[in-house]
């Protein structure tokens, strides 16, 4: 005959893991495991591509220190006299920056630094020109002052005339967004009446010719189509036949723009979502336990009433 302690291990290796408590426990929590991470990844499978019709977006401009290194003019070289206009100034310069020229302190040109160099044709004023210039970034920071070249310009027939013609402008560099009217203000001086104007918008159209009976400022307008930037150049001639030049940078912007009918393509993104299985894991383990317990119970308490049973026979 088995000792009881045989009886009870036989039991318990037999019973225990083939416990239907512990089998209906354990596939319960395995359902649970599986419902959540499924629907967890029907929910992060189809991300939709930002921005969307109907969003707002945001844009903002961060300051960044002014440019570190001056522009360096190259061209003219100190102590050249001129006797025609224009002149070119060239030189070197961080690329991406504005170049604006100025003789005496007066503005009279502008161009973008491309390539690491800059070229622009300028109009002197007569006898000495202290010419600089000067870069700056987007913002409109300047850099350290550049090198200054000193040169003259000397026309005898200018001394018949009186004071020569000169072009300039509050603004090196105006913009506006594709098809709006920019409109830029310029300054005449000296010369002798009327004047009469040529523009060059720098996109490709027919030049814009314009007359103005008196000296003082003027207001140029145009629209570009297309966004980029254009180098402008203005050209004034007086009654004399004295000319002025005056380069500048226009700016078309351009923006991007979404229609109210435009759909936005679906991206697929795969995820592993591991939560749902640690935070059962821990509760399937306990599930396992919690039936071991209980099958042992059951089986100390068959074990007892068979010990009972046998004292009563």
């Amino acid at each position: 005959m088995r000792t009881r302690s045989k009886v009870f291990y036989d039991l318990l290796w037999k019973k225990l893991f083939g416990s239907k408590i512990c089998r209906y426990i354990a596939g319960i929590l395995l359902g649970i495991i599986l419902i959540l991470s499924s629907g967890a990844l029907a929910a992060a499978a189809t991300a939709p591509q930002n921005p969307q019709n109907g969003s707002i977006g945001l844009e903002g401009t961060v300051s960044g220190p002014p440019p570190s290194q001056p522009a360096t003019i190259t061209t003219p070289t100190n102590g050249q006299t001129f006797t025609s206009q224009p002149i070119t100034v060239a030189g070197l310069c961080l690329n991406g920056l504005l170049i604006k020229v100025f003789s005496n302190n007066t503005f009279i040109g502008s161009t973008m630094c491309a390539g690491g160099s800059f070229s622009l044709q300028v109009t002197l004023f007569y006898n000495q020109n202290v010419l600089t210039a000067d870069d700056y970034d987007n913002l409109g920071q300047a850099g350290p002052v550049s090198n200054s070249v000193t040169v003259s310009y000397n026309n005898p027939q200018l001394a018949a005339f009186g004071i020569s013609l000169s072009l300039t402008s509050i603004y090196a560099k105006q913009g506006a967004n594709p098809n709006q009217q920019i409109s830029w203000p310029i300054i005449i001086n000296g010369g002798t009446t009327p004047y009469a104007l040529s523009i060059d918008w720098g996109d490709g159209g027919q030049r814009q010719l314009l007359s103005e009976a008196s000296q003082g400022n003027v207001t140029l307008t145009h629209t570009y189509k297309d966004a980029g930037t254009y180098t402008i150049t203005i050209q004034a001639t007086d009654k004399n036949g004295e000319t002025a030049f005056l380069q500048l940078v226009g700016l078309a912007n351009g923006t991007k723009t979404q229609l109210a009918t435009t759909t936005s393509p679906v991206q697929t993104v795969t995820k592993v979502i591991w939560w749902p299985a640690v935070v059962m894991l821990p509760l399937l383990l306990i599930s396992f336990w919690l039936g071991q317990r209980y099958e042992l119970f059951s089986l100390r308490r068959r074990i007892e009433r068979s010990d009972e049973q046998m004292r009563y026979q």
